[in-house]
């Protein structure tokens, strides 16, 4: 795949709790794509979603959710309001028919209506009202951070991550991803440790999903895991099978009463893929319709640092993966970080935008042939 460095003498430093500096000489990208900041300054900015007028909202996850237009088209945002704050861990978010949802860790909340009350807000310091759709989650912070998707129908999709690096819990609501409509949970995926993302095929609807690998067993295993899900309710190993082939060395001899599925891909040991989307837009080349891309956060405890990347895989007529190629990188340059891809949103007019809690910033990728 032919790469090029961008032409862009633009240079960043952005201050806040995280100091970061962003040099987009320094980001790599596949050919013919362009990379700019569409907004800077935001507060560790995690999951995104677009709403009917065009407005961009973001949840960060130090406990704001904000709203972002680019009311002039110049591919920057130029106005920011904020929707909710003063929330714990609030880094998912999703919308329908209208509503903004967004999580918390034990909590989901909604807003109705999201896009009139930015019509008729009467000040820049007005919050909307916010209602409880769903609040008696488990409370542990770790792997307790959410990703949040609406099907079609209109089911929630949410995830909640095992309380440790390995463990079993009698609480079956760990390790999975749920889905919640009309009062009612129901399971679409177990034995997943810590899914930080997801999507829906653009054709067969079927739920793709990433899972973070444990921890504490060398370097380079196990690997981090891109999943497909057939059937609701099947059981992808953890906590007894990582990846295609590592066995717990606690839990791997144990019966789990399942038949375990294996990733469609394995991703790399300690990558910490978090946000995914499949590609529906019209802007980039006709070959990347219906690719997804997967934000790797990147490691924290390996002895050599891997991830901080975007990647792009391309599947057949039957899903079944053809490549994956590195679509953006540049973050990791000789062991030092400067930032850490969170988060990618497909826009309607096909550019994509992808959130950095390290360097928070938002970046906008678009094509020219």
């Amino acid at each position: 795949m032919k790469k090029y460095l961008l032409n862009f003498s633009i240079f960043i430093i952005l201050f806040s709790s995280n100091i970061a500096a962003i040099d987009l000489n320094d980001l790599q990208i596949e050919e013919g794509f362009q990379i700019s900041v569409f907004a800077e300054n935001l507060d560790s900015p995690r999951q995104m979603v677009e709403g009917s007028e065009g407005t961009i909202f973001v949840a960060e996850r130090n406990g704001q959710i904000i709203a972002l237009k680019d009311s002039d088209n110049n591919g920057q945002a130029d106005s920011r309001t904020i929707i909710a704050k003063n929330l714990s861990y609030s880094t998912g978010i999703s919308l329908f028919d209208g509503d903004l949802y967004f999580s918390e860790i034990s909590k989901i909340w909604k807003i109705e209506n999201i896009e009139e009350f930015l019509t008729r807000q009467s000040s820049s310091s007005e919050v909307p009202k916010k209602t409880l759709v769903v609040d008696n989650l488990p409370q542990d912070t770790w792997h307790g951070w959410k990703w949040l998707k609406h099907d079609n129908e209109g089911s929630l999709y949410f995830n909640i991550g095992a309380p440790c690096n390995v463990c079993l819990s009698d609480n079956p609501q760990y390790a999975s991803i749920l889905k919640y409509k009309n009062g009612e949970f129901s399971y679409v995926a177990k034995g997943v440790r810590n899914s930080v993302g997801f999507d829906f095929h653009p054709i067969s609807k079927k739920l793709f999903f990433t899972d973070n690998g444990r921890d504490w067993l060398g370097d380079d295993s196990p690997s981090c895991e891109l999943n497909k899900v057939d059937l609701e309710g099947q059981f992808f190993g953890f906590p007894y099978k990582h990846a295609s082939d590592v066995y717990d060395p606690e839990y791997g001899n144990k019966k789990s009463g399942y038949d375990f599925i294996d990733p469609i891909l394995e991703l790399g040991a300690h990558v910490a893929p978090t946000g995914i989307s499949f590609y529906e837009g019209d802007m980039f080349p006709e070959k990347m319709r219906n690719n997804l891309f997967i934000a790797l956060h990147g490691s924290w405890n390996r002895s050599e640092k891997v991830g901080y990347k975007v990647l792009r895989v391309e599947f057949d007529e039957k899903e079944n993966v053809i490549s994956s190629t590195e679509f953006i990188s540049g973050w990791l340059k000789d062991g030092k970080v400067s930032g850490r891809p969170s988060a990618p949103l497909i826009r309607s007019d096909g550019s994509f935008l992808l959130s950095d809690d390290k360097a928070n910033v938002i970046y906008r990728i678009t094509y020219s042939s």
